[in-house]
């Protein structure tokens, strides 16, 4: 089956009801016949990680042996590289400052109008994994000093992605 397009958006919000701003967010998708999901930024290594959780997500739900419930739980799953749903889930939002990536799964007309009434959409650049950010992601992520040495520091991005496709060996 083929694989589903994305917009992929970046955004920040304060969030004071995590549950009550995926309940809004989940009435624009299911108004607009689309998927909505969003990733911490900050747990992430970059857009082209959030498109390998998708692709991941799409193609597991597509041949109908998905993990989750649901393709938003299926990408966040995907995204932090477990099988547990209260792991994957911290890779969503979160009370208080957020950065996120906002995935909306066909892209449907409306949905970012509809979207920038809860979030403020910024165009940043948030592919820079720094040093904080690094040392989080190889905690987060298990990777070693020992596999960075070996596929060198330039590749750290690449080993964190590697740990989406991963999953599917662990399944």
């Amino acid at each position: 089956m083929a694989e589903v397009a994305c917009d992929i958006y970046q955004a920040v919000a304060t969030i004071e009801n995590k549950f009550k701003l995926l309940n809004e967010i989940r009435t624009i998708a299911d108004e607009c016949g689309t998927h909505i999901i969003l990733f911490d930024a900050d747990r992430l290594a970059g857009r082209e990680h959030v498109r390998a959780a998708l692709r991941h997500a799409w193609r597991s739900w597509n041949r109908g042996d998905p993990i989750a419930n649901s393709i938003e739980m299926e990408a966040l799953l995907y995204a932090a590289g477990t099988r547990q749903c209260h792991v994957a889930s911290s890779f969503g939002i979160h009370p208080g400052e957020n950065r996120f990536y906002i995935a909306v799964c066909p892209p449907a007309s409306g949905v970012r109008d509809r979207l920038a009434g809860l979030v403020r959409f910024v165009d940043e650049d948030w592919e820079t994994i720094d040093p904080a950010k690094r040392a989080r992601l190889a905690d987060l992520y298990d990777i070693t000093p020992e596999e960075v040495a070996v596929v060198g520091e330039d590749r750290f991005r690449d080993l964190v992605i590697e740990r989406v496709a991963l999953l599917d060996v662990y399944r």
